[in-house]
């Protein structure tokens, strides 16, 4: 089964609803929840989410939320060792390297974002919902 790294707009967008990513991101957890594929996240994903969605959300609200996604994915380790190569790295947005370097580590096929741009120095297939969604029908 392909593990697939979901970056945290990913999951901003499906737990806060932010039309029109929506749709697709929808899409790509309904194939995680009928074990179709693996979702990860990093740690700093549901961290980041909180901090974002409680600005305009209840936070007991938006800790259920995290709480029933967090069934349909799985939460990589940020270590040591990640840190000191996002320390290492060169790329530009700090947050984007331990996304980066969590993937890897965690043998992940792709990364899913909106932010492309932050990981041009990717060894892996970095790609919006979209395109991933297409990639599977080809």
């Amino acid at each position: 089964m392909d593990r697939i790294f979901l970056d945290t707009n990913i999951m901003i967008d499906f737990l806060g609803i932010r039309k029109p990513f929506y749709k697709a991101v929808s899409k790509i957890l309904t194939l995680a929840a009928e074990q179709k594929i693996i979702v990860v996240l990093s740690p700093i994903s549901f961290i980041n989410t909180n901090y974002v969605l409680i600005r305009t959300e209840d936070n007991a609200l938006v800790l259920d939320k995290l709480r029933k996604f967090k069934v349909i994915c799985e939460v990589c380790e940020t270590d040591d060792l990640i840190i000191e190569k996002s320390l290492q790295s060169g790329f530009k947005d700090f947050e984007d390297a331990v996304q980066y370097f969590s993937a890897l580590k965690s043998k992940c096929k792709a990364i899913i974002t909106r932010d492309s741009k932050g990981f041009l120095k990717s060894e892996i297939p970095v790609m919006s919902p979209s395109e991933f969604l297409n990639s599977l029908k080809n």
